[in-house]
């Protein structure tokens, strides 16, 4: 077998299986959460593979998962296609032997060993809604050979060896007398994705002879057993995705691994630099997804044998520049997602057999120059989201046998050329120069097309483009492109649908599609054209989409009746914010998989459809906000309901809310302002423990907001509007009590964590719903909110009574607004701990008595009106009472001081500001509106003759032909004659 000359760029069959295959993953990490995956997770190889049980026998797991083991382990070595040719070959032997019940090297079991199994057997629960037929530990039976048994292996003498009960439908906790913990011959223990819990017992140390433990996947607790130190010929430990607790000192390391996963697990601390010395036969180690701190201990980079190293999604805060680093098989590092800063040691890219190096989302802001690089055989290189700056680092263009290349959500700047990143980085198929400050000069040119890179996901937001890429027309092997955020306008070409898989030109200047659009490819995944300018009808959709973004555009045209017809497999559908009219189609409901549906912002009309309330099932995301939808809301809401967001607001929708609401137990946002809702407040909606906004404003809800039956309570509501309705009767006490215990946001979330829902469409997509509140006396809207923006307005209805003394517990309340209501008694003097209050409107009320001193402490209160009531005395003097204009105060007759008069019984003269009023009942100030219907009305009188009637407009012109040849001598008339008419024209004489 030929191996790779770096320096030509020859590869070996096993290269081309090695990079098709990391290829493979790369796309997928683009496309997932923070673009990764575990590069040798056995249970996608054995996808893979696609391994499946004997229809006779199921297939032994023990020797499956040794075998995936040594495929995840041989693809890559350099004579990886015999192993797997040999590695298959052992595969379908064991296959055919394990169909005919044969078995190899195994005795007749022990009755001593036979009776531990039955023991555990009967200590286990078997979960009561799993299929027990295929289940292995089920099917023992203790009229057999307990060496036959599915999931045992034996040795020669009928000692138990092997016990494999991965994905077995089991249960319940191991204690340290467990029958497992006797089998001293065990080598081989795998419970993997089973349902065991509690603390994993301290007596695992007394099977000397056990070299493979696999708890993946399961719900063990507590810290790991020290006394896995005592197992001196464990090579193989895999602990990943439990509950695991504690520094990793807790227990020892057996200095004969091979393997170790840790990841997933609540593991903290920092990892003493001897935990890892002496273990020279260390190939793979995983500590990542958990919360590790501190240093990374420079002991890792001296292991000899070790091939495979993730760290990511941690909190290590430091990699240092090693000395003596001895790394030479080292082929994987990943520690990405950390809060690593400074700068990234040289010494990363100078590793010989290092293949993919992925150090994105830290904080690193520094890049040095390298050199001796030209041995690498690097191919995936991510240092995305950093705060590297600086010009584009040239040294990467060394690294000629890179594929992957990804430096976008930095700080860089300067001109970058793609021609030459091109002709130095021959092999590579991924390029992402994204959200940084870089100018791209897209011109390329390529005499010898067979040395061009077969680019297959280009990647270019924000690099200051004004035109598409003119060799993107001939790149056939292209399936990506993101060229968004740029300033590319014109047309967008028919040629850029042919083999794309997923396309981004969104936040462009684009203005119309060059048709026809029929030819859009069936491959294409995602389409984004969301915030461009086009026009005309809307595009059709790929056959095969899953994600289409076609809104803030200018699309005019109905909504095709058979839409859901082209949308089997959609999950996102915008097409929010443009001039679309007519109906919803029932075809949508076709539209099966769809999770997030938003034609909000269109002139659309008709019902809102049943069979789409009836998808709320699958649903998570329905906003129909701004439109002209009328009749009521279909109270088919299945049990099963699904919905995050429901977003009705802006329509002409009637009738009651429907109570099958209340089976949206994960509700979070309710926004049904501005329609024509009729019926009492929705008690039912108590239901929804998840509730954050509701927003009922400017319906014709009545009566009181009481509930008296349940108690359950709003422990996530932070925002409530239930303005401008017919509300009445008193505000319950009682009901903000059992409120406001979620009201108040824990610490940890407030001031930067927004309301939103997270979705994995092809990367991270968060839909984020925006609100309008009435703040400082001006509707706004807050398009991103934050779980610290706390509002409640009540105003504009028939409350009356005191305002309660528990609404004055809502500490980190920041908007409150009980204007226009018939509230009456004192403001109360509670109203000091609303220390985060910064909008305040208790006007065109009752209220009596002096305003509290205590309202002069709130140092955060930018906004107050406690105008018309009947309050009186003293206004407090404070820090911020002063500064309000006097309206603020207007319209109570016994009140005094600044900003009004400064003595009781002083002449100083009001301030009568305009009254700001958001009733419709409001006083009208006839002073100012007679002189402009005077002045309209005289203007009307002047002009409306000359329109209508041509003697009058004949007379007009006349008159002033005749005064401005009086006022200047030297114009005069003239009769001019075309096309058989005259026309007289104004001429300046010259003589």
């Amino acid at each position: 077998m030929n191996s790779s000359d770096p320096i030509t760029g020859a590869k070996s069959s096993e290269e081309d299986f090695d990079l098709d295959v990391w290829k493979s993953i790369a796309k997928v990490q683009r496309l997932t959460t923070l673009k990764k995956h575990q590069l040798t997770n056995a249970s996608s190889i054995e996808d893979s593979f696609s391994l499946t049980s004997c229809p006779l026998l199921e297939f032994h797991l023990d020797v499956r998962n040794a075998l995936l083991e040594k495929l995840c382990y041989t693809y890559k070595s350099s004579t990886m296609k015999i192993q797997l040719i040999s590695t298959l070959a052992v595969t379908t032997f064991y296959w055919l032997c394990l169909c005919q019940h044969k078995f190899v090297a195994s005795g007749q079991c022990l009755n001593d060993q036979k009776s531990l199994l039955l023991q555990f057997k009967n200590n286990v629960t078997f979960t009561s809604t799993a299929d027990l037929s295929n289940s292995r530990l089920k099917q023992w039976n203790a009229s057999d050979d307990c060496c036959i048994w599915l999931g045992v292996s034996c040795d020669q003498q009928g000692y138990i060896t092997g016990l494999d009960l991965s994905v077995e439908p089991i249960s319940g906790v191991l204690d340290d007398s467990n029958a497992l913990f006797s089998l001293q011959h065990l080598q081989s223990l795998i419970l993997s994705h089973t349902n065991f819990t509690g603390v994993f017992p301290h007596t695992v140390g007394n099977l000397s002879n056990l070299s493979e433990l696999d708890l993946s996947y399961c719900g063990f607790n507590g810290k790991i057993p020290n006394s896995l130190s005592n197992l001196t010929k464990l090579s193989y430990l895999v602990l990943p995705n439990n509950m695991f607790t504690g520094p990793t000192t807790s227990f020892g390391m057996p200095k004969n691994l091979m393997h170790l996963d840790l990841s997933g697990n609540y593991l903290n601390g920092t990892i003493p630099l001897s935990h890892f010395q002496g273990l020279h036969n260390l190939v793979h180690v995983d500590l990542s997804n958990n919360s590790f701190t501190g240093s990374i201990p420079s002991s890792l980079f001296k292991l000899p044998s070790l091939q495979e190293l993730q760290l990511s999604h941690n909190k290590f805060s430091q990699l240092d520049e090693f000395i003596n680093v001895t790394l030479p098989r080292l082929e994987l590092l990943h520690i990405f997602v950390n809060n690593l800063s400074g700068r990234i040691p040289p010494f990363l890219f100078m590793l010989p057999q290092l293949k993919f190096l992925e150090l994105d989302h830290n904080q690193f802001s520094h890049i040095d120059e390298f050199l001796n690089v030209s041995c690498s055989v690097l191919r995936i290189l991510d240092l995305s989201s950093n705060n590297l700056s600086g010009s584009f680092p040239t040294s990467i263009l060394q690294l000629t046998t890179l594929s992957v290349l990804r430096l976008s959500s930095n700080k860089f700047n300067g001109l970058v050329e793609l021609n030459k990143i091109f002709n130095e980085l021959k092999h590579l198929t991924e390029l992402d120069l994204s959200y940084n400050n870089f100018s791209v000069n897209a011109s390329v040119t390529h005499d010898d097309p067979s040395s061009f890179p077969r680019i297959t996901d280009l990647f270019l937001a924000t690099c200051n483009l004004n035109k598409i890429p003119a060799f993107l027309r001939n790149m056939s092997t292209l399936a990506s492109l993101d060229i968004s955020d740029n300033q590319i306008g014109g047309i967008v070409p028919n040629w850029i649908w042919k083999t794309y898989f997923y396309i981004n030109i969104s936040h462009n200047l684009f203005t119309h599609l060059e048709g026809p659009l029929q030819n859009l490819t069936a491959n294409l995944f995602v389409l984004d054209l969301h915030h461009n300018k086009l026009q005309g009808s809307m595009p059709p959709f790929p056959e095969q989409v899953q994600y289409v973004d076609y809104s803030n555009n200018k699309f005019s045209s109905i909504i095709p009746q058979d839409i859901g017809n082209y949308l089997s497999s959609i999950l996102f559908l915008s097409l929010s914010n443009n001039t679309l009219y007519g109906s919803i189609p029932d075809s949508l409901c076709n539209a099966s998989n769809v999770k997030v549906l938003d034609l909000s912002l269109n002139n659309i009309s008709g019902t809102i459809p049943t069979c789409l309330i009836m998808m709320s099932g699958t649903l998570e995301i329905l906003n129909l906000k701004n439109n002209n939808l009328s009749g009521p809301i279909p109270d088919r809401i299945p049990t099963s309901c699904d919905l995050w967001t429901l977003n009705l607001h802006g329509n002409l929708l009637d009738g009651p809310i429907p109570q099958s609401l209340a089976h949206c137990s994960k509700l979070e946002v309710l926004d049904l302002g501005f329609n024509q809702i009729i019926g009492s407040f929705p008690c039912f909606l108590k239901e929804i423990s998840a509730l954050r906004i509701l927003v009922l404003r400017n319906n014709k809800l009545q009566g009181s907001i009481s509930c008296s039956k349940g108690n359950k309570t709003w422990e996530m509501l932070q925002i409530m509007d239930i303005a401008f309705n017919k509300f009445s009767g008193k505000l319950p006490g009682k009901y903000f009590t059992t409120w406001k215990r979620k009201v108040m946001p824990n610490e940890s979330e407030a001031g930067s964590k927004l309301i939103e829902k997270q979705f994995k469409f092809y990367g991270d997509f968060y839909y984020q719903d925006s609100v309008t509140v009435t703040y400082k006396g001006l509707q706004l809207e807050f398009v991103k909110i934050l779980t610290f923006l706390t509002s409640i307005d009540f105003s504009s209805n028939n409350f009356d009574g005191p305002i309660p003394d528990d609404l004055m517990d809502f500490r980190t309340l920041c908007i409150l607004n009980l204007s226009n209501n018939a509230l009456f008694g004192e403001i109360p003097s509670s109203i000091g701990n609303l220390k985060l209050l910064e909008s305040l409107d208790l006007s065109q009320n009752s209220l009596s008595g002096k305003i509290p001193l205590q309202l002069a402490s709130l140092s955060f209160l930018s906004y107050l009106n406690l105008s018309f009531n009947h309050l009186v005395g003293k206004i407090p003097t404070g820090t911020q009472i002063q500064t309000f204009p006097a309206s603020s105060f207007e319209g109570n007759d016994k009140l005094y001081g600044p900003p009004l008069t400064k003595e009781e019984d002083g002449n100083e003269s009001r301030i009568l500001p305009q009254q700001e009023c958001e009733r419709i009942a409001c006083t009208i100030d006839w002073n100012f509106i007679s002189v402009e219907l005077g002045l309209i009305f005289g203007h009307g009188i002047v002009f409306f003759p000359v329109l209508i009637w041509k003697r009058w407009r004949v007379w007009y012109w006349e008159l002033i032909h005749k005064i401005l040849c009086w006022i200047f001598p030297r114009i005069y008339l003239q009769y001019a004659t075309q096309r058989g008419k005259t026309y007289v024209t104004l001429r300046w004489w010259h003589g």
